[in-house]
């Protein structure tokens, strides 16, 4: 079944559009969406993989409608009320304002530059052995799903299920996006690029030996 954010070479939706390299946001609200989403994830109430999945979960209605930064607010609205953070009261402004738990963890104007420096690196150490070498033609899973979790988080995007590439590179082994979405634990494994032509992947590509390459870790593939 397919997910209504997956939405990579559907028909429909008009050109893509590159916009200016200096155009970073489009509304004055943008950059403060942004720094709250940070501010929350600094908590350490949850993963980055927990926050895109409950972006994904948003209501298919809401999720067509939304701009790019109201879903990532929808997302933490979701977040902040099934983590016990806020209230539906607290996020609409009726209950009294008190003083969070979580207060001493909250990230101050004087950390952000050091904590934005380090950034969240997700390679981990892993007794997974690749399995692929530079240059082996492999194929994707054929239907792109969480095999852990049904109709759970995945980085495998609809559009190359099924589709045959070649890898690029090991990018080393990194944490697994479908098991630490879901509170299964980090489950590092090797991580590839992979590079697929434009015609295993569109039915009509204006230049069909164009390559797309994507990150996929090594359980979405296999030895065709």
């Amino acid at each position: 079944m397919s997910r209504v954010h997956d939405m990579g070479g559907r028909f429909g939706d008009g050109p893509v559009v590159p916009e200016p390299e200096d155009v970073k946001f489009h509304a004055d609200w943008h950059p403060r969406a942004l720094a709250v989403t940070l501010a929350a994830n600094y908590l350490g109430q949850w993963n980055i993989d927990v926050s895109r999945h409950a972006r994904e979960c948003l209501a298919p209605k809401d999720y067509a409608r939304f701009s790019y930064y109201e879903k990532w607010m929808g997302g933490l609205a979701d977040l902040l009320v099934d983590k016990g953070i806020v209230s539906p009261d607290d996020l609409a402004g009726y209950a009294t304002p008190t003083p969070s738990t979580l207060a001493a963890k909250a990230l101050t104007a004087s950390q952000v530059p050091a904590v934005l420096a380090k950034g969240g690196p997700a390679d981990r150490p892993s007794n997974v052995t690749p399995a692929f070498a530079v240059g082996d033609v492999v194929a994707t899973r054929r239907i792109a799903e969480n095999v852990l979790v049904a109709g759970g988080h995945t980085r495998l995007p609809a559009y190359a299920a099924g589709a045959k590439g070649r890898i690029l590179r090991l990018h080393g082994t990194h944490v697994l996006p479908d098991s630490n979405a879901h509170g299964m634990g980090e489950a590092p494994e090797p991580l590839y690029a992979v590079a697929f032509p434009a015609a295993e992947l569109w039915a009509h590509p204006e230049h069909p030996r164009d390559e797309v390459v994507l990150d996929l870790w090594q359980s979405y593939l296999s030895k065709p």
